[in-house]
């Protein structure tokens, strides 16, 4: 009889030889649902603020921590993600992260203090950290290669799409019956993903794990939560500033030592093998770090262009950002055909230069501009954001090994973390140098065309580093031989 991890091996060697594994689209819409939920929290939480403030009897900008607090869960437990998922199963563990996610939603609008709803979002962030490196790591699993594409044309739709519905969706439940339903409707979802994995979701060996490397967890957890807290507070001003560039400092210092560890340990809480195959290197890592950074930053950066440079009120920037969301989600269709007809080199290359020039609208777009051309400026940029973020999402797995699923998985759920926080941390300490720079009060029209165009340029340097790419990785995904 067959030991625990004699079965994982013996039922891992059955993906890696191409056995008994078919996609399934039913499997990956429901990590989709889990993924939506995810996402359309932190899209909808924005437009609750003022009034949560209201029944806290605080400050709205003191709403920040509950922001923050997620942020921090997440990034600190992100690490022990992939251990979790070998050492007790993937299946079981997204359920569970699942669940806990939906109970603390819960418990997010049952509470009646500050202090109360910041402990309630921390543990969202500790689920939703677990949910996306262990819900990708079940596709992978279930999905050959060549289906990976079909795959991400259901898993990616949650990204862009939560954008779109949130603010609206959030304003209307704040409006009607209250900012506590924006979190109590993660309930249903959170139940209905629940069991739909017990049903569809084929139970799996698990892979069996070494013993926890808890100096390697601290390192990671430690130094990656100093970095991005620190990073996420650099544009304060005064003795705020100092605290954020000491704390950047020394999570650099100790991020340093923790890749170290990682690289010694042999059998560490973070894997970083997966970053020497190519596909993930460039997705994940560089160039692709570059371009999700840019990405996660447009949310921030275009509601302030269209009111602090072009004087629109909340309500009509917000109706102006849905050219560019629906054009994310509007060029969905074509992405697969796309990218079997270019490939992958080809596509985020000559659409990254597209993404560059896209932006350089920006750069001069003013009052007097024409809503014509403010509009098939949003609608370009939308669509070229969805289809490097297609290919990047699409490619980074082309090479990775089954056995290697779950820790590339980690690897990209922490660098697509750390990618979000660098890029709004970034631009709001760009607009703020040049706000001191100009002399002026606050954020007005010039910064933000030069931040605009400072963001051209870095997406610019980081297209440079898909030339390199071969022209024949990720042809087994995208079709393109040559």
């Amino acid at each position: 009889m067959l030991e625990p991890s004699q079965k994982a091996v013996a039922f891992s060697a059955q993906f890696d030889e191409g056995e008994a594994l078919r996609y399934s689209p039913l499997i990956a819409f429901t990590m989709a649902i889990a993924t939506f939920m995810q996402n359309l929290d932190g899209a909808i939480i924005n437009t609750s603020l003022p009034a949560m403030a209201r029944s806290f009897g605080v400050k709205t900008l003191d709403l920040s921590m509950g922001v923050t607090a997620y942020l921090l869960a997440s990034v600190a437990i992100s690490p022990i993600s992939a251990w979790m998922a070998m050492k007790f199963g993937e299946k079981r563990v997204m359920c569970l992260a699942v669940a806990f996610f939906t109970l603390s939603s819960l418990f997010c609008g049952l509470a009646q203090t500050l202090p109360m709803f910041v402990c309630a979002r921390i543990g969202q962030g500790l689920a939703g950290a677990i949910m996306m490196p262990v819900g990708m790591s079940i596709i992978l699993r279930h999905t050959p290669k060549g289906d990976l594409m079909k795959a991400q044309s259901v898993t990616v739709w949650p990204a862009l799409s939560a954008p779109i519905i949130g603010p609206v969706l959030g304003g209307y439940l704040t409006e009607t019956v209250g900012w506590r339903w924006n979190f109590w409707l993660n309930l249903p979802i959170g139940i209905l993903a629940v069991l739909i994995m017990l049903r569809v979701v084929p139970a799996e060996p698990a892979e069996g794990a070494g013993k926890l490397d808890i100096k390697g967890f601290v390192l990671c957890g430690t130094g990656l939560t100093c970095l991005l807290s620190g990073l996420q507070r650099i544009s304060e001003t005064g003795m705020e500033q100092i605290v954020a560039c000491g704390l950047t400092v020394a999570g650099a210092i100790i991020s340093l030592s923790a890749v170290r560890h990682l690289q010694a340990h042999p059998t560490s809480i973070l894997s970083l093998e997966p970053l020497k195959r190519a596909s993930l290197r460039y997705a994940a890592f560089y160039p692709g770090l570059i371009f999700r950074a840019v990405f996660s930053s447009a949310p921030f950066l275009l509601p302030l262009f269209l009111q602090l440079g072009l004087g629109f009120s909340p309500m009509q920037a917000g109706t102006w950002l849905l050219a560019y969301f629906c054009a994310n989600l509007g060029i969905k269709p074509w992405t697969s055909a796309i990218i079997r007809w270019g490939g992958f080199r080809n596509v985020l290359f000559f659409n990254g230069l597209l993404v560059a020039a896209s932006l350089l609208p920006f750069t001069f777009l003013n009052t007097q501009t024409s809503p014509v051309l403010l509009g098939l400026s949003l609608v370009v940029a939308g669509l070229c954001r969805s289809l490097q973020l297609t290919s990047l999402s699409t490619m980074a797995f082309a090479d990775v090994s089954h056995n290697e699923r779950s820790k590339a998985a980690a690897i990209m759920s922490i660098l697509g973390q750390a990618a979000s926080t660098v890029g709004v941390a970034i631009t709001a300490f760009g607009l703020a140098m040049l706000s001191r720079l100009y002399g002026h009060a606050s954020v007005n029209l010039r910064e933000l065309h030069m931040v605009f165009l400072l963001t051209a340029l870095i997406v610019l340097i980081g297209t440079s580093g898909f030339w390199k790419m071969s022209r024949t990785l990720g042809a087994e995904i995208s079709g393109k031989r040559s």
